[in-house]
């Protein structure tokens, strides 16, 4: 089946093209709060972003770190929904129609508002595609499939441990990029090896011609710059939901600093990653 390319797809051409790897972002919706939640998520392109990870706050989020972990409960607790958050991307789209938006979560929010009017409500929005974590390929017929023929690009997980027997079982409906997993356990918990991850992403690529975006673990702009010499894409997550909680008050709430501290951690990640991509095209 041949697809419309999306914005993610023309985003890391674009960069390819720039001879850099693309900077993806993640921020929770809804963390502290959701006016404070859409500044950030407006203001990151600005800062440097290249792709947007929206992450979808959830009561059990297995595979996040301590800090994601505890940014989806400050949403929860403002209140932050499904819903919601397709709305903060319809906001966003108002300004930016050529960032790409990814929506990160778990199956439990989608299947409960039902897939068919997720489907429909986020390509209205503006999403252009979606990380299930809990998802594997044995079960692409409850979102994956239906979300490729609606045309939003369905990003597949890979990991250390996924081994050239499963990897293309894996790959095989995956769209848009590939998010290699630096590290084995949660995210935030440990750095990744740049020597082994660029010798993972080769590995993959001998797979697929998707662009192959590294995260888990990557915090600072020298282990992004790191990690992007060798990747097309480097994904921050934890940091940046670190430096949300990092500018709150005593009471949890956002200050005047909180988009600020999210947005300078950004441009100085982007600077990075965009010093290694100008190095290798000299």
């Amino acid at each position: 089946m041949t697809r419309t390319p999306t914005r993610l797809t023309h985003r890391f051409k674009a960069c390819a093209a720039e001879g850099r790897a693309a900077l993806v972002t993640f921020i929770t919706a809804g963390d502290p709060d959701l006016a404070t939640s859409q500044a950030i998520l407006n203001a990151l392109p600005g800062a440097g972003a290249d792709v947007i990870e929206l992450g979808v706050p959830f009561t059990d989020p297995m595979a996040d770190g301590p800090a994601i972990q505890a940014g989806g409960l400050r949403a929860l607790k403002g209140g932050q929904t499904l819903a919601k958050t397709i709305a903060m991307v319809r906001a966003f789209r108002a300004t930016d129609d050529a960032t790409p938006i990814v929506l990160m979560g778990y199956y439990n929010p989608i299947y409960i508002y039902g897939v068919d009017r997720f489907l429909a409500d986020a390509i209205a929005a503006g999403v252009d595609g979606v990380i299930v974590v809990d998802l594997p390929p044995e079960e692409d017929r409850e979102l994956c499939l239906p979300a490729l023929a609606a045309g939003l690009d369905f990003i597949r997980l890979a990991t250390p441990t996924t081994d050239d027997k499963r990897l293309p079982t894996v790959l095989a409906n995956t769209a848009g990029f590939v998010y290699y997993v630096s590290i084995t356990g949660i995210t935030g918990s440990a750095t990744p090896d740049p020597s082994a991850v660029t010798g993972a992403v080769a590995r993959i690529k001998q797979h697929t011609d998707l662009p192959v975006a590294v995260g888990f673990g990557v915090r600072t702009p020298e282990q992004a710059a790191a990690i992007a010499s060798g990747a097309d894409g480097v994904v921050v997550g934890s940091a940046l939901v670190d430096a949300v909680r990092a500018s709150l008050d005593g009471e949890g709430n956002a200050t005047a600093g909180t988009v600020e501290a999210v947005t300078s951690l950004v441009r100085s990640l982007a600077q990075a990653v965009r010093g290694v991509g100008r190095q290798a095209a000299e």
